[in-house]
């Protein structure tokens, strides 16, 4: 998710996308775990992505 998508969303959707953002980082984590991911830099990309909705969600908060 980019970050212009992140500032346009409301605050609903942003914890929306938090909850299923990190359930997908989650499940991610485990598949690695079991079996190499073919591309591991989702990891990053998931973990970035939860990060930034998570820094919007507190800067809202203010």
């Amino acid at each position: 998710m980019k970050q212009s998508e992140i500032n346009e969303a409301s605050t609903v959707e942003l914890q929306e996308k938090l909850a299923e953002s990190k359930q997908a980082y989650s499940d991610l984590k485990m598949a690695h775990t079991i079996s190499p991911l073919e591309n591991p830099i989702q990891l990053r990309s998931h973990r970035r992505t939860i990060a930034r909705i998570a820094t919007e969600l507190t800067k809202r908060e203010e």
